[in-house]
């Protein structure tokens, strides 16, 4: 009676078999991963365009008419920008710690390398800057364009009695092609809606005459 078994033949057949098994599984655990890689490149991309967007509309509302002087004590207009940069003096800084400092804030931004940054100061007169704050990176390109009575400007250099520009415009072009444009309104008083005001006391009513 003859003994069972496997032939060379068949032995090398189902390991070919388990080999385009495991190739094929290989090529798909791969292609998942690029696949979530790049869904998590977009949402973090989304998330901070986002979250710029969210930050140069309240910095861009609250603008104000407040000169400033820098380091040296040099006196500049409120608000100072060009083609791919802009400072401003915004009102409504929320101060969650009541701290002993002004409600008003100069801001810059600008693009560092890839990085867009926002600059921030802690107190409007001869500071010097805080660390940076990086809001998007992988930034190619960076337009600012200002608006005013009708014509858009390269350039905004703040005068008295014309101290803010109507509205800027706002073009970032990132590395991966995505262009993002917006246009925002200036000094338009938006209020930061995560800060609610403290209520104040009740009025007492008043009291009318009898009769």
């Amino acid at each position: 009676m003859g003994q069972g078994g496997f032939t060379l033949v068949e032995v090398m057949v189902a390991l070919l078999i388990f080999a385009m098994l495991a190739a094929a599984a290989v090529a798909i655990l791969s292609l998942s991963v690029r696949a979530q890689a790049v869904t998590g490149q977009k949402l973090d991309a989304i998330s901070a365009v986002s979250r710029t967007t969210a930050i140069l509309s309240a910095d861009l509302a609250q603008a104000v008419d407040r000169p400033t002087r820098d380091e040296g004590g040099v006196l500049t207009p409120a608000m100072v920008a060009g083609p791919d940069a802009m400072r401003l003096v915004r009102g409504g800084w929320s101060n969650l710690d009541n701290a002993a400092r002004p409600s008003v804030q100069k801001v810059a931004y600008r693009l560092n390398g890839d990085v867009l940054e926002r600059v921030a100061w802690p107190l409007l007169d001869g500071a010097a800057a805080m660390e940076p704050a990086a809001l998007m990176d992988h930034v190619r390109e960076l337009h600012l364009r200002y608006r005013f009575n009708g014509a858009w400007l390269d350039q905004w250099q703040g005068q008295p009695g014309v101290a803010l520009p109507q509205a800027a415009e706002v073009t970032i072009v990132r590395d991966d092609g995505m262009i993002f444009r917006q246009l925002f309104l200036v000094g338009t008083g938006y209020v930061d809606t995560t800060v609610m005001p403290q209520p104040g006391p009740t009025p007492s009513p008043t009291p009318t005459p009898n009769g």
